[in-house]
């Protein structure tokens, strides 16, 4: 696998799907879309993700969301979501210091943490499934993790759940993301074509790590299929193909 560059006391790891884990060089623990137990293709247990101070919410479909309540109760940490999210949880017992309100296109700075987010655009659907009735909950949204790197600024963008849409391009323009993490599955989101066109909008990433595939059977878009589409565009990233469980360091 092509490795990408991170700064360094930077580490990322995928645990299948959409979920990533994150950790920054002072040692913060940063969780995306906590789909664990529940994601046939993630290594670990609730219990073995450790210690965490941070959870940062795409959007609430099961897929992304099944764990969160079991890890955040169990880590007294911090959780980042849309307002209607918040709202949601708060009813389910978290702190409302705990609960993080933020919506599309506001930073949020974690200088104690070492990493700013900010959150972008996502073209998808999102709800929350509680006990079998579907609640309303809000908009999803993507991530552009910022973190120091000597007198600059690195950046990784998670896409969270998204159909490809042309404001991708000023993403790259504004954020200048190096690092993109764009789902290929297809069905309920950007399939191989469509995430390579995005690459070509993302012009600032140098490596995409593909993400929400293979773990359902609809799910029907391959990192070798990405491949192939990316031969067709304009696009000059590398794939960085990563398998669940599997961690880069700076």
């Amino acid at each position: 696998m092509p490795t990408p560059y991170l700064p360094q006391g930077f580490s990322l790891t995928y645990l299948g799907h959409s979920t990533v884990l994150f950790e920054t060089e002072i040692g913060a623990r940063v969780l995306i879309d906590p789909f664990v137990e529940n994601n046939p293709r993630c290594p670990l247990t609730n219990d073995e993700i450790g210690d965490l101070d941070l959870i940062l919410l795409t959007h609430t479909h099961d897929d992304h969301f099944a764990d969160c309540l079991p890890i955040a109760i169990a880590n007294d940490c911090y959780i980042l979501a849309v307002p209607e999210v918040c709202a949601y949880l708060g009813k389910k017992g978290i702190a409302e210091e705990k609960l993080i309100s933020v919506n599309k296109g506001g930073t949020v700075p974690f200088d104690d943490l070492g990493f700013a987010v900010t959150m972008t655009h996502a073209d998808h659907t999102t709800s929350i499934n509680d006990n079998g009735t579907m609640l309303y909950a809000g908009e999803p949204m993507g991530f552009v993790i910022s973190v120091p790197d000597g007198d600059e600024t690195f950046s990784i963008y998670h896409a969270g759940d998204t159909a490809i849409f042309g404001d991708m391009r000023l993403i790259s323009e504004i954020y200048t993301p190096r690092i993109a993490l764009l789902p290929i599955g297809d069905h309920y989101t950007m399939g191989p074509r469509e995430a390579a066109s995005a690459s070509a909008l993302l012009a600032s990433v140098e490596y995409v790590i593909p993400i929400h595939y293979g773990t359902f059977p609809m799910l029907t878009g391959t990192p070798d299929k990405f491949r192939e589409a990316l031969a067709h565009v304009e696009a000059t990233v590398q794939v960085a193909e990563m398998e669940p469980g599997q961690t880069i360091h700076g």
